[in-house]
């Protein structure tokens, strides 16, 4: 017996329990049962850095987001992508909503709400629970992440990992950005990814800049650390004292060592 069968059947005992309380059950609550074990999904709208963001959820979490206030054409790529109906939501959870809004208000750290990440592999989720450890407006190169999880070789598949993920801005993969510094690799487009890099603190014209006169780390002469650009650490050391490297050979050539925060390479750039 499938799932929906015995959703079916639960849906139908259920009616007749409640044909004591009235004369019809109500016509909300099938979507609803659905939902909540997440054979189906509701659909609601945030305001976030970039414009309208479409977020998809159900009883396990958020499952999809997408830019933009179409809701009919992103319902249809869900569809198709997860085989689960989606229905635009009244009244969506009011502890869900405030946990997506602060998560996305500037300069505030909260806990991510709960996300349905089925149809992912175990890689999948290991790079996107990786992502969101980046701090806003910064970024890491994709080998950072596939040097975190201690699979160096793996770049390339931390990559597509990234552009499958079904839940961008709230799974912060626009913080992963090229080892040059380059802004690719985007599903909704680098003028996106620029979008909100910038409505989160960090200059992505700057980042380009860096990257193109070869600079990946930037080091204190007075601590002997060295970090990613756009570490906090990074950021204290004023220009008196800011040293520039071209990668950790070169760092660690001159005498620094690599930043416990932001935890780059120690031998290799």
């Amino acid at each position: 017996m499938s799932a929906t069968d015995n959703t079916d059947g639960g849906w139908r005992e259920l009616a007749e329990d409640l044909r004591g309380l009235r004369a019809d059950p109500p016509v909300t609550l099938r979507p609803a049962v659905l939902e909540g074990v997440g054979l189906a999904d509701a659909l609601m709208t945030v305001h976030g850095p970039a414009g309208p963001l479409l977020v998809a959820y159900n009883g396990r979490g958020i499952s999809a987001t997408a830019p933009g206030e179409d809701a009919d054409r992103f319902a249809e790529r869900f569809r198709a992508r997860f085989r689960r109906p989606l229905r635009p939501s009244d009244r969506p959870p009011a502890r869900l909503v405030a946990q997506v809004e602060r998560l996305l208000e500037p300069g505030r750290r909260a806990t991510p709400p709960p996300f349905d990440l089925r149809g992912t592999s175990e890689f999948e989720r290991a790079v996107l629970a990786k992502a969101q450890e980046i701090p806003r407006g910064q970024v890491r190169p994709y080998a950072w992440v596939a040097g975190e999880l201690r699979q160096p070789a793996a770049v390339r598949a931390v990559g597509a990992a990234l552009g499958r993920n079904p839940v961008p801005v709230l799974i912060p993969c626009h913080r992963v950005v090229g080892s040059d510094g380059r802004l690719t690799g985007y599903a909704w487009g680098v003028g996106y990814k620029r979008a909100l890099l910038a409505a989160e603190g960090a200059d992505p014209d700057e980042l380009e800049r860096l990257g193109r006169r070869g600079t990946r780390f930037f080091g204190s002469d007075t601590t002997r650390i060295y970090c990613y650009p756009t570490c906090a650490q990074a950021r204290r050391v004023t220009d008196r004292h800011l040293m520039t490297f071209s990668g950790a050979a070169q760092a660690a050539a001159a005498g620094y060592r690599p930043c416990r925060v932001c935890r780059p390479p120690a031998l290799a750039g």
